[in-house]
């Protein structure tokens, strides 16, 4: 533990609802004080910080859009002018399924969003430090398995973002910063597993009838280890989904 005034600094990022709202909930628990990230529902980012600061938590809600440069870069200003370092970024927003999504923004948000905040917090990520990329098995094991049509622009960007990301490791390792990944089946309960049954339901069906899908505080969990316990450079933490596993997948 930090003996600083203000302690460990996590940023997690689409963090008003959902994974990263129970994350940020789970972090706090455990001492960070938690910048809660939101794009537009700042209503319910307070919420979240509300929470958190009733259950002798600190938290702060800080909105910016990922894949707005001009966005980004305010929201590291202002955490940088604030707290001076950070200690930990959960990379947990993402996106792709929305119908009004433009060609490409899948790959914008999942990938290049992804690594330009990674890159813009590394300066004030302090030794010791960690980043946590949330993606799914339909993602971390993309071209080995098969996608469900719907969701293959988000399976391939989301790929893309870890591979990018990966690559960084040498880089991170000489700063004394971890990455971890976090790779979880459909999560039940979530924004997109409830878009992707709207628009082809067997493909969630489909998981359901292997067994039953993580849960979103079952899922939080196991972030909240990959952000805190000893980990090899780049180790991935697994949640439900063992058919994934068990036929000859194997990590990338």
């Amino acid at each position: 533990m930090s003996t600083d005034p203000i302690g460990r600094t996590a940023l997690v990022t689409g963090a008003s609802r959902g994974i990263g709202a129970e994350v940020a909930r789970q972090l706090a628990e455990m001492g960070f004080l938690v910048i809660v990230n939101y794009r537009e529902k700042r209503v319910r980012a307070d919420k979240v910080v509300d929470e958190i600061e009733r259950s002798g938590g600190r938290a702060v809600a800080l909105g910016a859009d990922l894949s707005d440069e001009m966005s980004v870069t305010a929201l590291v200003s202002g955490i940088t002018d604030t707290f001076g370092q950070l200690d930990l970024l959960v990379l947990n927003a993402s996106g792709g399924l929305e119908l009004d999504a433009a060609p490409g923004y899948a790959m914008k948000l999942n990938r290049d969003s992804q690594l330009r905040l990674t890159e813009l917090v590394r300066p004030i990520l302090r030794v010791g430090g960690r980043i946590v990329f949330v993606t799914s098995h339909q993602s971390h094991f993309f071209g080995q398995q098969p996608v469900p049509k719907d969701y293959e622009p988000i399976a391939r960007s989301k790929r893309a973002g870890e591979d990018a990301l990966r690559a960084l490791i040498p880089q991170l390792n000489e700063q004394g910063v971890d990455l971890t990944v976090v790779s979880g089946d459909m999560i039940d309960g979530t924004i997109i597993v409830r878009l992707l049954e709207r628009r082809d339901p067997d493909a969630v069906s489909s998981r359901r009838e292997r067994g039953a899908l993580p849960t979103i505080d079952e899922f939080a969990r196991v972030v909240a280890e990959a952000s805190t316990a000893p980990v090899e450079p780049g180790q991935t933490f697994y949640v439900g989904g063992a058919d994934y596993l068990a036929t000859g997948a194997v990590d990338l």
